[in-house]
């Protein structure tokens, strides 16, 4: 069989965007290729639950479009499949008053991008909504909400099934060819064979764009883990719903945060370190091909030069529990390292540039055979059925 549209990465992003094609043209004949043997296995299956409401992105981005109109969707898509969550809001808090000018940045883009309600709280205010949380100057996002992004991608998945779509585990995506206008696309299980290839990889999405690209693409995944404590369950009631801190707007990441799991639980963290696989949730998993492309990339080397005392001290914060639980006492002074224990790890797939730019906007790109979505972090998951919406777009363009 000649599939008209094959989509390698069965992520959320990967498995919303084979659903918004199937949506907008059913006829069309699609196969979700996925290397792990069960869906969301990476990105997705480990983040941190978060319904991001697009409070920090550009106006009019890819991020702070998709994020937005990503959200309202999102949750109509939960309702109507009954998977539950919850819209708790959350505060974004100033620790040090030279973060209250960023602060009000913060709360100016998020009323540029329609966040209606999000405003400036008075400390006594914030204590009310997290009696425990400390700080100088505080706003509050009343749209942020959490869920558990495994169960919405699993969901995804059953309806991509239903309506006539295929999925396939255990495929490893191996080598793409290109003959008469059609893909030959070689996995672990054998060949398949598309009209149109849709590159949702995530942590591999730079290799295989490279696989159905001629020439050299500009950039690099450069795989960053963010490690996780998790409260005690007898000091959970020290956080309320999230508390965020002031990111810093040079470095693409948000800095350590309080999470209340749909799951159950509470997360602190994360931090951001190089990991040395580009699937290394742990420090001892090092993969020294994938570290040594990492290390050797112009982009990343110039990041480093950049901000080697940022990264210095993540990696500090990373190897020193008592680092770490200094900068969750930023936010919470009573937090003591005895009231943390392990709560693993993610891996943010971060496009890099050859300049040396930690691409922060999603990035999509095409070309004669593919369209690779090459840049998808956080806040993909909130945006996914958005992103599918806007790659489904692009993919339905070459069918009409």
């Amino acid at each position: 069989m000649i599939y008209d549209i094959v989509i390698v990465g069965g992520g959320i992003v990967g498995l919303a965007t084979g659903l918004k094609i199937q949506k907008s043209n059913p006829a069309l004949k699609i196969a979700i290729l996925e290397k792990e043997d069960q869906l969301a296995k990476h990105q997705t299956g480990n983040n941190s639950g978060v319904i991001h409401s697009g409070l920090y992105y550009r106006p009019g981005s890819l991020k702070a479009t998709n994020c937005i109109n990503g959200y309202h969707e999102l949750i109509q898509f939960c309702e109507a499949e009954n998977i539950p969550f919850e819209i708790t809001g959350k505060v974004v808090v100033a620790t040090k008053n030279e973060q209250i000018p960023l602060l009000n940045n913060l709360l100016e883009r998020g009323l540029q991008n329609g966040l209606t309600g999000t405003r400036s709280i008075t400390i006594e205010e914030l204590k009310e909504y997290e009696p425990h949380c400390a700080g100088v100057a505080a706003i509050h996002v009343p749209q942020t909400g959490i869920v558990d992004y495994f169960k919405v991608a699993l969901a995804y998945g059953h309806k991509v099934i239903q309506q006539g779509g295929e999925i396939f585990l255990n495929h490893k995506v191996l080598k793409i060819n290109h003959k008469d206008k059609i893909n030959y696309i070689e996995t672990s299980k054998g060949e398949f064979q598309s009209k149109l290839i849709i590159n949702c990889a995530g942590l591999y999405s730079d290799k295989v764009a490279q696989m159905n690209e001629e020439s050299p693409i500009d950039v690099k995944i450069i795989p960053f883990r963010g490690e996780y404590y998790k409260l005690k369950p007898e000091k959970e009631y020290l956080v309320k719903n999230l508390i965020y801190p002031v990111p810093d707007p040079n470095f693409p990441f948000l800095g350590v945060h309080y999470t209340r799991m749909k799951k159950g639980g509470v997360e602190a963290g994360p931090n951001a370190v190089l990991a040395f696989k580009r699937e290394g949730y742990k420090k001892s998993q090092i993969n020294l091909s994938e570290l040594a492309e990492s290390l050797a990339w112009p982009g990343f080397q110039k990041v480093a030069a950049k901000y080697w005392q940022t990264g210095f001290g993540e990696i500090y914060r990373s190897f020193s529990k008592a680092a770490f639980t200094k900068a969750l006492q930023e936010l919470i002074p009573e937090i003591q390292s005895s009231d943390l224990v392990d709560g693993g790890a993610g891996v943010r797939a971060q496009a890099c540039d050859r300049n040396g730019g930690l691409l922060d906007d999603f990035a999509i790109r095409e070309s004669e055979h593919a369209i690779n979505v090459l840049n998808a972090p956080s806040p993909a998951a909130t945006s996914s059925l958005s992103i599918g919406g806007t790659v489904a777009k692009l993919a339905l363009k070459r069918f009409e």
